[in-house]
């Protein structure tokens, strides 16, 4: 693979409401209804053409977000489309987009929606960047094995 470049951030800068809590019921449920949305953008990507659909569970692993949904595409208009698609997805159960690659590039394309970080890669990026070794210790979610909520 030639140069990689990782996907360009645009952050927005208004994270209130979201992020890590510390623990309680508050915490369980900001983490349930994460949990919720990993799996819906999971089996939206999946069922938009995406192939090798994971869903890691990072909690404790990363200050940063509780899950991954890591995607490949089958070209860069569809990687497009379905990130257009979950970003949507996103907005309508909580979780707006707070920042995103931008479609700089088109073999990784990132949304970041705090709790749940979307990667949509072609084959040859997500071969490369091997984020699922890279978070082996993170807990997979069997996400086509759970009950829709």
């Amino acid at each position: 693979m030639t140069e990689q470049q990782q996907p360009v951030v645009e952050q927005q800068p208004d994270r209130a409401g979201r992020g890590s809590a510390p623990g309680g019921e508050d915490a369980a449920k900001r983490l349930g209804e994460a949990r919720r949305f990993a799996i819906a953008a999971a089996r939206h990507a999946a069922n938009t053409r995406c192939t090798n659909v994971v869903v890691l569970e990072l909690g404790g692993l990363s200050p940063v977000t509780d899950f991954f949904v890591i995607a490949t595409g089958t070209s860069a208009r569809q990687m497009r489309t379905v990130a257009d698609e979950l970003s949507e997805v996103a907005q309508q159960n909580g979780y707006p987009s707070r920042g995103s690659s931008r479609y700089e590039g088109e073999s990784w394309i990132l949304l970041d929606c705090v709790d749940v970080v979307i990667h949509i890669f072609n084959t040859e990026a997500r071969g490369y960047y091997d984020l699922d070794s890279l978070w082996g210790d993170a807990k997979r979610v069997e996400w086509e094995q759970e009950i829709a909520q």
